[in-house]
């Protein structure tokens, strides 16, 4: 159960850095490409909410 927690972590992180690398290069500039990948995070986000809200955390 650690591991798996350790491994959603990472996966969460390595996420942000390829949103701040967007940020930096200025990819936001292509809309489509931009709202696609925000709609993905918001749907990676409430399925690692639920996963978490669901069992109870144990």
């Amino acid at each position: 159960q650690n591991l798996h927690a350790t491994g959603a972590s990472m996966f969460f992180i390595c996420i942000y850095i390829h949103i701040a690398r967007g940020l930096y290069y200025g990819s936001y500039l292509n809309k489509k490409t931009w709202l696609s990948g925000t709609t993905l995070l918001i749907m990676l986000m409430a399925t690692a909410f639920f996963g978490y809200v669901l069992p109870g955390g144990q």
